[in-house]
C-alpha cells in the first residue's frame, strides 16, 4: 500500500518549534528564521492538513485541538532523529582512522599510540599504513601522515618533521671492522640497501669521489624499520633519519659515526580536509602529535 507523502520538512520543523515555545517569534529565533517565514511554513502545513493548527490572536498562538494531537507526535520524531544523529556523530568522534607513510608509522607512530589513547581513553585508533595519498573525500580516513613539500590543495597542514639522514651502525659491527675514521671508510663495509639514492647523496656531501654501489650485493630491505633492525643486528651500515633513532643512539645500541646529516627537501606533514578541522577527535591527535614532536603548527 502506498504511503501518503508527508508535508515539506522546513514546514513540520517549523510547527515543532512554534509548538513547544508556543511562540512563533521564539521559534523563529530558534530556528534562525524570521516571524513571517515561521508562519508562512506553517501555513503551507494547515493548507496541507486542511485545517488550522493554531489559533492566532493579538496576544499570541495558540494550539488547536488538531495541534494539540500532531504536536506529541511530530516532537517525539525529532526527538528520535536528534538521538539517532547524536548517536552516529558519537560513534564517528570515537574512532580515528590515521593514514601513515610506513617509515613514520613504524618508528614514530606505533610505538607511541598508547600514549595518545591513555591520554583520550574514548578515540580509538585505526592505522592504515600506506605510502599512497588517500582520497579524503572517498575513503573513510580521518587524517594522514605525508612525506612531501606540503602542497595539497584543500587541506589543511601541519609540518612534524624534517626528512634527513645519515649513516648508523651498531657498536657490535665497529668493534668487528675496527676504527672508521673517514667517510670512505664506510665502503668497506656491508651497506644495508646500497641502491638507496640517499647513499649517494650522502657520499657526495662527506667528500667521498663518486663511489660506485651499483654492483654491490648487500641486503636490500626497503623501509628504514627493517634497516634499523638489521644495523642493530650488526649486519651493516644502514642510512637513517635521526629523529626516529634517538633513544638506540642515547643508549648506545646505534652509532652515527659522522655529524654529517642531510636534508632530503621533504619534511613529514599532518594533513586533513578543511572541512574537518573543527572535529574533536582530529583536534586531539593533532595537539598530541605537535606537542609530541614539537611540531610547528
Amino acid at each position: 500500500m502506498t504511503q501518503p507523502p508527508l508535508p515539506p520538512l522546513a514546514a513540520i520543523r517549523c510547527f515543532e518549534a512554534a509548538a513547544r515555545h508556543q511562540s512563533f517569534t521564539r521559534a523563529a529565533r530558534e530556528l534562525g528564521m524570521t516571524q513571517a517565514a515561521v508562519s508562512y511554513q506553517i501555513r503551507i502545513l494547515e493548507d496541507r492538513l486542511g485545517g488550522p493548527l493554531f489559533l492566532r490572536g493579538p496576544r499570541g498562538v495558540a494550539l488547536t485541538e488538531a495541534g494539540r494531537r500532531l504536536a506529541p507526535a511530530v516532537t517525539e520524531a525529532f526527538a528520535a532523529l536528534r538521538a539517532a544523529f547524536a548517536d552516529l556523530s558519537e560513534a564517528a568522534e570515537g574512532v580515528l582512522t590515521v593514514s601513515a607513510v610506513n617509515t613514520f608509522a613504524s618508528n614514530w607512530l606505533v610505538p607511541r599510540l598508547g600514549a595518545f589513547q591513555l591520554a583520550h581513553p574514548k578515540i580509538a585508533v585505526r592505522l592504515d599504513v600506506s605510502g599512497r595519498l588517500v582520497d579524503f573525500a572517498r575513503e573513510e580516513v580521518d587524517v594522514g601522515i605525508r612525506s612531501g613539500d606540503g602542497r595539497w590543495p584543500g587541506l589543511i597542514r601541519h609540518r612534524l618533521m624534517a626528512v634527513d639522514y645519515t649513516p648508523m651502525l651498531s657498536p657490535r659491527l665497529l668493534d668487528r671492522a675496527g676504527p672508521v675514521n673517514a667517510p670512505a671508510d664506510l665502503l668497506k663495509l656491508p651497506l644495508i640497501d646500497p641502491a638507496d639514492p640517499w647513499w649517494m647523496d650522502w657520499f657526495a656531501a662527506a667528500g667521498v669521489a663518486a663511489p660506485d654501489l651499483s654492483r654491490r650485493t648487500e641486503m636490500q630491505v626497503g623501509t628504514q624499520y627493517l634497516a634499523a633492525n638489521a644495523a642493530l643486528a650488526g649486519q651493516g651500515v644502514a642510512i637513517l633519519s635521526p629523529a626516529f633513532f634517538t633513544e638506540e643512539l642515547a643508549a648506545g645500541r646505534l652509532v652515527q659515526p659522522f655529524a654529517l646529516v642531510r636534508d632530503s627537501g621533504s619534511s613529514y606533514w599532518l594533513v586533513y580536509p578543511e572541512a574537518r578541522r573543527r572535529s574533536a577527535k582530529i583536534r586531539a591527535f593533532r595537539d598530541w602529535l605537535l606537542d609530541a614532536l614539537g611540531g610547528e603548527g
